[in-house]
């Protein structure tokens, strides 16, 4: 006789999620601890708190939707236009001088500006009043002015000659330009300390132990004392040094030249400006930073002694950028208008290019390779006194701009609002084609994902057909 089969044991799933389905044994609570005496942890009885804010969400309809797509084309696109007009009624020159201190002829020869890429960029409107002129071609010199830095090394002068076809109506706007320098670099954009430029005489152990690191604290005489103003961003300081233009064979005039002046007042934000002070330091009690010796030596003194409050190109140039191309402002005129001619604009560089200035190693620190790029081998920055762009593969430029109510020239923002309110005019008019040709009834359940899965069970509850499953079935 065969075996008899156990009978075979089937809970259903609902009795075995039932807690009265077997009294001996203990459930266990899913609900979380909780102290119910401490009033701390139960939420207030607020709408807020318990979750009954009243909401509206919008249904969204061919009839709401379309007229969005429309509304943000039309509204986004003029905006755009009227931005790019903006940014196209800017004048302004651009002109690349990184190695002017030695590809440059000697005074007074001049040679044509390398004008291949970027190196020289032009864009002026078109204007009938500057008579039959036509501007120079942009063109370079260079030449020992006798002049010597605080180091009395000898300073070389950058000569660029350039054409202005238009008249630049004020405020005409002078900046300098770098490419490849990472002021955004982490190390970088935190080496500063804020109570030392706010004018607090910051001891020694204090800056040391700051953010300024690694260009903090050094030894003179055996005495620690700490640079100032310390950190990466300010000993990398950029010292080229430009003077105003000067216009030549002026126009409607007997004059052979004339200057065209510029001041570096009100070139930073008064935002800026508040962040620093008179310094409460003696100067015997701080040191000159490194890149700073060749404008003050190696000492401050009374007369000669950085006036952080009042120099506005130190204040521009804290302001950190926050990508690797980046121009600052230099040097305005707000009140004269710039005349179309010939100019010539005199920059002095610290030192001459051909020599090597190597300081005390108790002067200078080992300090990292930054601002430049993190796969460069060399700082130049932190080995000479002068800015060389050309040691870390950047660029050192000028532009001489005007500006509008919205800035300088920059047309992306009017090309991302004309691009945004073009695609809406061009989705909201292909979903109307597609909403008049083929319309769709609001609300038809049968375009449900559970109704058209491909499933047997789509067709138990489809009533496309008027038929439900098992009709017709032998």
């Amino acid at each position: 006789m065969a075996d008899t089969q156990p009978p075979m044991s089937h809970e259903d799933s609902i009795d075995s999620q039932d807690p009265n389905a077997h009294p001996g044994t203990k459930q266990k609570s899913r609900r979380p601890a909780r102290a119910l005496t401490d009033d701390s942890v139960i939420p207030a009885d607020t709408a807020f708190r318990q979750q009954r804010l009243k909401a509206w969400q919008p249904i969204l309809t061919p009839k709401t939707v379309l007229p969005l797509f429309f509304a943000i084309g039309i509204i986004f696109a003029p905006i755009g236009g009227g931005l790019l007009y903006a940014s196209a009624v800017v004048q302004e020159i651009i002109l690349d001088y990184s190695t002017c201190y030695v590809d440059a002829p000697i005074w007074p020869t001049w040679d044509a500006l390398p004008t291949d890429g970027d190196k020289f960029v032009s864009h002026f409107t078109a204007n009938s009043s500057n008579g039959d002129y036509k501007p120079t071609s942009p063109m370079w010199s260079r030449n020992q002015t006798g002049l010597q830095n605080a180091l009395g090394e000898n300073i070389t002068s950058c000569y660029l000659k350039f054409g202005i076809p238009n008249e630049m109506k004020p405020p005409v706007l002078f900046y300098y330009k770098l490419t490849n320098f990472y002021q955004n670099h982490r190390r970088y954009a935190k080496s500063f300390n804020t109570d030392q430029l706010s004018g607090k005489a910051v001891s020694e152990k204090t800056v040391h132990s700051s953010d300024c690191t690694p260009l903090t604290t050094t030894s003179v005489n055996n005495v620690t004392l700490p640079y100032y103003p310390c950190g990466l961003a300010a000993n990398s300081q950029f010292n080229d040094t430009f003077y105003n233009l000067t216009l030549q064979n002026v126009p409607r005039s007997s004059d052979t030249e004339r200057p065209y002046n510029m001041t570096k007042k009100g070139i930073s934000w008064s935002s800026d400006k508040e962040l620093y002070g008179a310094t409460k330091y003696n100067w015997d009690e701080v040191v000159v930073p490194p890149n700073w010796v060749a404008k003050y030596g190696y000492s401050y003194n009374d007369t000669n002694h950085p006036d952080l409050v009042n120099d506005e190109e130190f204040q521009v140039w804290m302001r950190l950028a926050g990508l690797p191309t980046f121009s600052k402002l230099a040097q305005r005129n707000d009140d004269e208008v710039m005349e179309h001619g010939d100019y010539i604009v005199r920059i002095d560089h610290s030192k001459n290019s051909t020599q090597e200035t190597h300081l005390s190693t108790n002067t200078i620190p080992d300090l990292p390779a930054l601002p430049i790029p993190l796969s460069h081998p060399h700082n130049h920055l932190t080995q000479t006194p002068d800015f060389n762009v050309t040691e870390y593969g950047g660029t050192k430029s000028i532009i001489i701009s005007t500006s509008t109510v919205m800035g300088g020239k920059n047309p992306f923002l009017g090309i991302a609002y004309v691009v945004v309110g073009g695609i809406c005019i061009v989705l909201g008019a292909l979903f109307t084609v597609t909403h008049l040709i083929r319309p769709r009834k609001l609300g038809d359940h049968t375009y449900l994902s559970w109704n058209n899965d491909g499933t047997g069970g789509g067709a138990a509850t489809s009533g496309r057909d008027g038929v439900l499953a098992g009709e017709g079935r032998a």
